[in-house]
Order: C-alpha cells, then structure tokens, then sequence
C-alpha cells in the first residue's frame, strides 16, 4: 500500500530516510523516474541511503507493478521528481493510493521560468498545471521540505499562476 505522496526533486535523500519516514512508517520506498531508473549510479545512490527497501523504476516498470503495489500489506512511499509525472501518475493513470489523498511537494530548485513559492521551492507553469489538476482530482497538494515547516497547500499560491 501506498503510506505517502512525495515529490522531490532530489528523490531520494537525507529528510526522506530521516524525517519523513519518521512521520510515516515505511517499509520501502519507490521512485518513479525514467532518467534515474536507467542510470545506474542513480539507482545505486539511491539504494545505499537507506537501510530501507528501495525500487527506482521508471514510469511503465510502475505502471506493470502499481496495483500490486497497492494491495500489498507493506507501506510504501511514492516519490517522483516533479509534479508533472506525479499528476501523470495519480490523475492521467487514474492510479488511486489506498487511503492516501494528499501529494506533499518538497524541494523544487529554481530554474529559468520559475516562481519562488518558498525557500527551495519553485514551480514552473507547467508544475502549477500539474498541481491544479491533482487538487481537481481531489488530492491536497501540501508544500513542505518538513512537515513543520509546510508553507501552505496549492490554494494559496495557485492566483500566482492564473487560476
């Protein structure tokens, strides 16, 4: 079953081990992303900074696995790069996370065409369109590195992209 929501464009990291899976007990974690799962040293990196179980698939390898996924009886993080491939996932897949309706947004570099949300997080149009859609399809889009330090969901900073 899916436990949390994440997107990171770090994907896997320090907070996620230490923090979050803190805050939500997992017995694995699953990137999706396409760059990193047909890189190895990504993968590698990625398996070496937790003792816990961790897949890095890419978007089609997730779709063949979801549904098991999901009916499993352990937890398990979902975490993606960018908001994009999560609403891809969730909402152009139509992949419902067990009980779990809220996609928390962490670090988000800025980059050219961005808008600062917050420290380290900045989203591009086309990630603003991404979180309107989740919030469409009924999720909670929460901006937070850590859970303490959350700078607010998707309604208050959706006026900044036209909606």
């Amino acid at each position: 079953m899916i436990s949390f929501i994440r997107v990171d464009d770090r994907i896997i990291h320090g907070q996620i081990v230490t923090r979050w899976s803190k805050e939500y007990p997992c017995d694995g974690i699953i990137a999706v992303n396409d760059k990193a799962a047909t890189t190895p040293v990504l993968t590698q990196s990625f398996k070496a900074s937790t003792d816990k179980k961790v897949f890095v698939w890419t978007k089609e390898h997730w779709r063949e696995k979801a549904e098991t996924v999901k009916n499993s009886n352990k937890k398990y993080f979902l975490i993606t790069k960018n908001p994009v491939d999560m609403k891809e996932l969730l909402v152009d897949d139509g992949f419902v996370p067990n009980d779990v309706k809220t996609v928390v947004i962490g670090p988000c570099n800025d980059r050219p065409g961005a808008t600062k949300l917050g420290q380290n997080q900045s989203i591009t149009q086309e990630e603003a369109e991404a979180c309107e859609a989740l919030t469409n399809a009924g999720y909670t889009v929460l901006f937070a590195l850590l859970k303490e330090t959350a700078i607010g969901t998707w309604d208050k900073f959706r006026s900044k992209f036209g909606y």
